[in-house]
């Protein structure tokens, strides 16, 4: 049993200089847990909602002095010097409080604060790492890193559509190589940008935004990149195509190029993609609700790349068990503030697990210098992570967290899932 000896909230700032939340939590014993959560930019109905302010006198708006005060208070009031046999039971309680069925009363960017940092502070009572007190299996995998390196649409400010072009280093004899792979076609894609006078600024994410001729473009530069970083073959590309934010009235509208597509057409264009590049992975690649065409889209790729949703599964396991059955997709995207807490995110990957699915461990476009999710994706053996571009140290975090597991695990590493 671990007992709570004191928890306290405070408002600090995410990546894109929004508020979020930071959470500490002091066990009995003097085991000490602190965890702040990111915050996303394309969200969803279904999601968990975080909770803000609204007062338009403070940050815009999107203060969360609300949440603070929630954990400050109810929480608060509701946990200290209470006594818990694991963050299951912590998790049960809290969300029992909420009542709520998306965590709106006391938002989820309070309830998930709480149960990172108590998973955090338990772990530091056993002596153990973050990812063997919260994994079940005495082996564990590194991630493959699925790192953004260019953007459009709602991460960006440029006329291409996709949302994120990634590259997925996968041949390596190790982590630390494949993060090397990855940062080596970052710089080698900056230099190709740069000789042809297109933008080298970084976005939200950290990733380049240039204004292509067209979305295929975009896959064009950054084969080019691969091929000048002498990696061609080692590194394979995955898109998060995010088309709900350009689908109206049965018609995917890209913008950038002037072009509009039927679902159909769409599907083809994707799958003309992954003949012509190495994908290895499609996100959202129909609009949330466009649920006949998945399956088209399914029949066609199923067996050849990772069809990936977020924007319908939101790390909920009630819907994801509504689509498993009909074979809707064979990948899940994993945030955790998607569902507000530590143990439902849990469930949600071994429920994908169960049925073959595949787990992928992502951050959120505001994000912090927490690296939580390295040590859930080693935890959970889901075999990939999304947590941004080579650059900056929200993301970069993540990395060195990962490179610092790799180093401690040493001959007990395994790497990855083909």
């Amino acid at each position: 049993m671990a007992e709570i000896k004191s928890v306290y909230a405070r408002e600090v700032l995410d990546s894109r200089w929004n508020p979020t939340v930071e959470v500490e939590l002091t066990l009995a014993d003097w085991s000490f847990g602190r965890a702040i959560v990111p915050s996303g930019a394309s969200t969803w109905v279904h999601e968990a909602l975080e909770l803000r302010d609204w007062d338009k006198s403070r940050y815009l708006g999107k203060g969360t002095l609300t949440a603070v005060k929630n954990v400050n208070t109810d929480i608060k009031a509701a946990i200290e010097w209470k006594s818990f046999a694991n963050y299951r039971e912590l998790d049960k309680l809290l969300i029992e409080l909420d009542w709520t069925k998306n965590k709106s009363k006391f938002g989820a960017n309070a309830i998930l604060w709480v149960s990172m940092a108590f998973v955090v502070a338990c772990a530091k009572s056993e002596n153990k790492a973050i990812y063997d007190y919260v994994g079940e299996w005495k082996w564990h995998i590194l991630p493959y890193p699925m790192m953004n390196i260019l953007n459009g649409w709602s991460h960006a400010d440029n006329n291409v559509d996709i949302q994120e072009f990634m590259v997925v280093p996968v041949w390596a004899p190790n982590f630390r190589e494949w993060l090397r792979y990855g940062a080596e076609v970052f710089h080698n894609l900056k230099a190709i940008l740069k000789a042809r006078w297109l933008a080298t600024s970084v976005w939200d994410e950290w990733w380049f935004a240039p204004n292509l001729w067209s979305n295929e473009e975009a896959l064009q530069v950054i084969v080019e990149a691969i091929e000048k970083a002498w990696y061609t073959w080692k590194i394979k590309l995955a898109l998060d195509v995010a088309s709900s934010e350009f689908y109206e009235d049965g018609v995917y509208n890209l913008a950038g190029e002037w072009r509009k597509f039927n679902a159909s057409e769409l599907c083809g264009l994707f799958e003309d993609w992954c003949n012509k590049y190495p994908i290895i992975s499609i996100e959202d690649g129909m609009a949330e609700d466009d649920f006949e065409w998945w399956k088209e889209m399914n029949s066609r790729l199923w067996d050849k790349i990772m069809l990936v949703w977020d924007d319908l599964f939101v790390t909920n396991i009630e819907r994801l068990q509504m689509w498993i059955d009909q074979n809707l997709a064979n990948s899940i995207l994993i945030k955790l503030n998607q569902i507000g807490s530590v143990s439902e995110t849990i469930d949600a990957i071994n429920l994908a697990h169960e049925h073959g699915m595949r787990a992928i461990v992502s951050h959120r476009s505001g994000e912090t210098e927490d690296t939580f999710i390295a040590d859930l994706a080693v935890a959970m053996n889901t075999g990939f992570i999304k947590t941004g571009s080579a650059s900056r140290t929200d993301r970069i975090a993540k990395y060195n967290q990962l490179m610092r597991i790799e180093e401690k695990l040493g001959d007990k590493a395994q790497y990855g899932k083909k």
